[in-house]
């Protein structure tokens, strides 16, 4: 039988997927498997390397359960992950200690040193990207001041791809995108010296390592993987770019037409936010020390220019838990949460714009984009007691949207479209907002698994199955596009105009009052556990 299919895998923070493709890019059979994030004091969010290559591999088995003969049909496999955050194994590939995630607060005090620092701007200019409390060169420097000997046993630094990679075929490796945009230099596509000495990381240069393009080359799967995940040995296993540039490529991020790139937006909207556009050349790209990202595609001299807030539609699940709670306090049962976010959508297209302004700042690690801030919260302003449900849901979608223009804004000038994937791209006011709130049309990607199909096409092109990412598109990823767009509402884009204004200046002034905040935060923390004198003594 010749194999006619390639899986693409990609592991996010709480869900692991394994897809099935055909050589066109269509989508044949999805297994999942829960992910764990053990969160911990300071910050603290790690996961267990053994459990996700386990889950990984079991992932793979589940979804062999669903195609009949996939070891045998499977012509190539590649898996793509959550990015930043630290992986580190030793010698031996073995786990040293667990992985710090993005998610991971901890390297805040050395982030934001180093940011105030000469040294921030001059990291910025030279990896493209600024520093920010998810990367792994803030986890190092949290190890190196904190766990010492975890860093002393560690050989290898790794993302969550590359330990999958490895696991799969014991070569250690990342992709360019991870790597330059945190330890090198996004001109030149290579680790940069200076960079690390900057960062006071120069010692850990060896934990680095070498770097692959995201197509390419393809190494054997190994018979203890193979027999982990129901596979052949010896199947070809590619490395591509981590998650979001995959999501930005697979959702229609980019697109050519007879003059090249164009320049459409993409913005992805899942728990966390992500926006921006790829560009052909340095020329386009303007890196700032405040916030953003510079990532190298599989393209040649090809670099996405991004900028991500860190809840999306995390806002959206914090109202639906208010509304279960609210529920179960009256007695009643509550309502499934698709029922519930079927009818928030009704009401916010419903409902009156701006009855209130809502900045969407709801994780626990703050915010980091586009600006940073770990002590950013959310916060609803401008509401009176004639503020009802549906304007409440309305200002949060609101705030979601809002947050996104202002990346866009910080990014330079608005595309001339919009694609959009992610949880997001199922709501019809979210798609709304999103077009109504930028003034740019939307058009949304009905591809269900966006980096797992490019995973798979970046493994399509490595075995010489499309020449190129040019060539691949049309049928991985052109073909998912819908043909209508959702377009902005004049009218209401005119008023989102005026109060785009008021939330950037709302969230400015609040900087301070957040600092404040954080600080009694952290003050009730160390009272509720330090020891309690003993009254009765003396």
């Amino acid at each position: 039988m010749a194999p006619d299919l390639l899986i693409g895998i990609d592991a996010g923070t709480s869900v692991i997927k394994a897809v099935a493709f055909d050589l066109g890019g269509r989508q044949i059979a999805v297994a999942s498997t829960p992910n764990r994030v053990l969160h911990g004091p300071d910050g603290a969010a790690e996961q267990d390397l053994d459990g996700t290559w386990d889950d990984t591999a079991a992932t793979l088995r589940a979804l062999a359960g669903q195609v009949p003969q996939l070891a045998a049909r499977t012509l190539a496999l590649a898996a793509t992950a959550q990015g930043d955050g630290t992986w580190l194994i030793d010698a031996d590939g073995r786990p040293v200690g667990p992985a710090m995630l993005w998610l991971d607060g901890r390297s805040a005090p050395q982030v934001q040193a180093l940011r105030a620092s000469p040294a921030g701007a001059a990291i910025a200019a030279r990896t493209g990207t600024a520093l920010n409390p998810s990367m792994q060169s803030g986890h190092l420097l949290w190890l190196q001041a904190h766990q010492p000997q975890r860093l002393a046993r560690a050989t290898t630094a790794m993302h969550c791809k590359d330990w999958l990679h490895f696991k799969a075929t014991g070569q250690r490796a990342t992709c360019r995108a991870e790597g330059v945009f945190t330890f090198g230099d996004h001109r030149s596509g290579s680790y940069d010296p200076e960079v690390l000495e900057l960062l006071g990381l120069a010692a850990w240069r060896h934990l680095l390592p070498p770097m692959q393009d995201g197509i390419g080359p393809a190494s054997p799967l190994s018979a203890a993987a193979a027999a982990q995940t129901g596979l052949r040995a010896g199947t070809p296993v590619v490395l591509p770019v981590m998650d979001v540039p995959a999501t930005l490529l697979g959702g229609g991020g980019v697109a050519f037409d007879a003059r090249g790139l164009r320049r459409v937006g993409c913005s992805i909207l899942g728990s966390t936010g992500m926006h921006g556009w790829v560009a052909e050349g340095l020329e386009a790209i303007r890196p700032s020390a405040e916030a953003g990202y510079t990532m190298m595609m599989p393209l040649p001299d090809v670099r996405a220019r991004l900028m991500s807030h860190m809840a999306a539609t995390l806002n959206i699940d914090w109202l639906i838990g208010l509304l279960g709670e609210a529920a179960m306090l009256a007695g009643a049962a509550s309502p499934s949460k698709a029922a519930l976010l079927a009818r928030l959508n009704d009401l916010v297209l419903e409902t009156a714009p701006a009855q209130a302004l809502y900045h969407p700042y709801i994780a626990d690690n703050g915010e980091r984009g586009p600006f940073v801030d770990p002590c950013a919260r959310a916060q609803l302003s401008g509401f009176s007691t004639r503020l009802g449900l549906p304007g409440l849901a309305r200002a949060v979608f609101e705030g979601i949207t809002l947050a996104a223009r202002d990346c866009y804004a910080a990014l330079g000038p608005m595309p001339e479209e919009i694609r959009l994937s992610g949880g997001a791209a199922r709501s019809p006011a979210l798609r709304q907002l999103l077009a109504s709130v930028t003034g740019v049309p939307v058009r949304v990607s009905h591809r269900e698994e966006c980096g797992a199909a490019a995973a798979a096409m970046c493994a399509a092109i490595a075995l010489g199955v499309h020449h190129d990412v040019r060539e691949a598109l049309p049928t991985w990823v052109d073909a998912c596009l819908d043909e209508r767009l959702t377009r902005p509402d004049a009218q209401q884009t005119a008023l989102y105009d005026q109060l785009f204004p008021v939330y950037r200046a709302l969230a400015e002034r609040s900087r301070a009052p957040w600092q404040d905040l954080a600080r009694l935060r952290s003050a009730q923390r160390t009272a509720a556990t330090s020891p309690h004198p003993n009254h009765d003594q003396g």
